[in-house]
């Protein structure tokens, strides 16, 4: 199993498969527009622009798990972050990434190496780290800012 296998909403209700981001980099993140981390959405966007053309994607979930800290609809959540911090990556629907209702691509992430990957995910703008064969490589707290992870892509790419 890899992260290929699912499939996720996207913010107009249809539904996109992560087979489409096969061979691709990526980096999947839960964020909220009204968090204290919401300004990494400025150094993602950077990452984005700078290995975007090495076959490198960061896929954004918007959370309101929280602290209701990502309000209003999913067409006003991504409209934010592309006024706001002027994002051009791929925001989907929003989801919950613990608890009952937990989406199944982020119970994939948090079991796909067992140990500390088992834990909940604590805050907005965790991050999951994949490689091109979609296999979860890395995961960094929300505390990790995108410039800290430049490393670490480059290696998978």
């Amino acid at each position: 199993m890899s992260v290929y296998d699912f499939e996720v909403k996207q913010t107009d209700g249809n539904e996109k498969s992560l087979s489409d981001y096969q061979g691709k980099v990526l980096l999947i993140v839960n964020t909220a527009t009204g968090c204290g981390f919401t300004p990494q959405y400025e150094g993602l966007q950077n990452l984005y622009d700078q290995y975007k053309g090495n076959g490198f994607e960061i896929l954004d979930f918007p959370c309101n798990q929280f602290g209701n800290q990502a309000p209003g609809t999913d067409v006003e959540v991504a409209g934010f972050c592309q006024l706001k911090y002027h994002t051009t990556f791929q925001t989907f629907a929003k989801i919950d990434v613990n608890g009952e209702n937990e989406d199944p691509l982020y119970s994939y992430l948090k079991s796909a190496q067992g140990g500390l990957l088992n834990k909940a995910i604590k805050w907005n703008f965790t991050k999951f780290l994949v490689d091109r064969e979609g296999n979860v490589v890395k995961r960094y707290a929300s505390q990790t800012k995108p410039e800290d992870i430049a490393k670490d892509i480059e290696v998978q790419l």
